[in-house]
């Protein structure tokens, strides 16, 4: 087996349930430490963060990921223990195998690879790599970047290993993605008995109208990179749980994952435009989760593409769908900020799985990409 499948087996082998790290960190920096690497651990609240980096000149290339995975959910639903790696029918099986443990693993060969044909490349290269990645996200890379914006150290080109890929492996990359704003609406009504509807006020009757005018408001026509804004209901609650009393309140729980024609602060005032024309009693509780970012086609992204197709023979398709993702974070001091990863079609599912096929050629992509910015010229944007 390769060594990038033989890591990839011990990262599974970690149970490494959000917030936990369960050693997956230090596992990866005692292989890159081998290679001239400095490693540094940054703990914040239960969660365990590292910054590797070698080097200490521009410019300075990132692989950013987390080693955290969701929860595996009932054991007897999966075919094989989710933290024990195991291939069936040339598929590697286990919770992270495709979100992001095997990004993590061709990080790491990828480099080490690269530094063993180029000991004397162009600049700095470097690991940012967190375990608060599926859970709050706000001890994590968050705090990475507050410490590295505070010491004065600079980002220029950063390549996320989110499993981005769709139905083949590099046809499609993210160079950016949507803003998250979520509302919590409170509508306030007069609580009675049903038979007496004249002296009570039912809030789920009045919120009606006017969510279905915000679910049928156009709010942009988002732009080349970004698909228009979108809002969806995710919970209504109200009533006291007897079938004769009329709540004398509701709670309607949105979203809006908005593009960068948008901001939240205009979405809010617009959809309180809304409910103010349906004369209802109101409140909402905002939450911004993530603002939009976007890397234009440049250096970065063009490396990527071209390392892709020479690996794969496949052109790869620039998207900003799919949710949030710590881009959102690296993106506010890197100026060029890629994700590239495995098939993304068994991620968080039962038996999360990646083809052993896409193993060596994901590990062969970013390695190539390392070439293409560090070790050979820059290539121009038309390449």
């Amino acid at each position: 087996m390769t060594a990038t499948f033989q890591l990839a087996e011990q990262l599974i082998a970690r149970r490494s349930v959000t917030p936990a790290d369960d050693g997956c960190q230090a596992l990866i920096a005692e292989r890159l430490q081998s290679v001239g690497f400095t490693s540094e651990t940054i703990k914040s609240n239960g969660v365990t963060n590292t910054w590797l980096r070698r080097g200490s000149s521009a410019p300075v290339f990132v692989f950013a990921g987390h080693t955290d995975v969701v929860p595996p959910g009932p054991r007897e639903q999966w075919a094989s223990d989710p933290f024990v790696a195991e291939v069936r029918d040339e598929t590697l099986y286990g919770r992270g195998a495709a979100d992001m443990k095997s990004s993590l693993a061709a990080f790491a060969i990828a480099a080490q690879e690269f530094i063993g044909a180029h000991a004397q490349h162009r600049g700095s290269i470097a690991l940012l790599l967190t375990s608060d990645e599926e859970g709050p996200a706000t001890d994590g890379t968050a705090k990475v970047v507050e410490l590295l914006r505070k010491r004065g150290e600079k980002i220029d080109y950063c390549v996320i290993g989110e499993p981005t890929s769709v139905n083949l492996l590099g046809d499609t990359i993210k160079n950016g993605r949507r803003g998250s704003l979520s509302g919590r609406l409170v509508v306030t009504g007069i609580q009675g008995h049903v038979a007496y509807p004249q002296l009570v006020r039912n809030p789920v009757h009045q919120v009606a109208p006017a969510l279905n005018a915000l679910a049928n408001e156009r709010w942009d026509d988002g732009n080349e990179f970004f698909p228009p804004t979108t809002f969806q209901i995710s919970n209504i609650r109200a009533g006291t749980g007897a079938l004769n009393v009329v709540p004398g309140h509701c709670e309607v729980d949105f979203n809006l994952r908005f593009a960068s024609v948008s901001s939240a602060e205009a979405l809010m005032q617009r959809i309180e435009q809304i409910l103010n024309k349906h004369d209802l009693e109101f409140s909402v509780q905002w939450t911004i989760g993530a603002q939009p970012f976007l890397t234009p086609p440049g250096e970065l992204s063009t490396s990527i593409m071209r390392a892709i197709r020479e690996v794969t023979g496949r052109t790869a398709e620039l998207s900003t769908t799919g949710g949030t993702s710590d881009g959102r974070f690296i993106s506010t001091f890197c100026p060029q900020v890629i994700e590239f990863g495995p098939r993304n079609a068994s991620i968080h599912k039962i038996d999360e799985h990646i083809a052993l096929n896409d193993l060596e050629p994901l590990k062969n992509v970013y390695r190539r990409t390392l070439e293409l910015l560090l070790a050979d010229p820059v290539p121009s944007n038309k390449s």
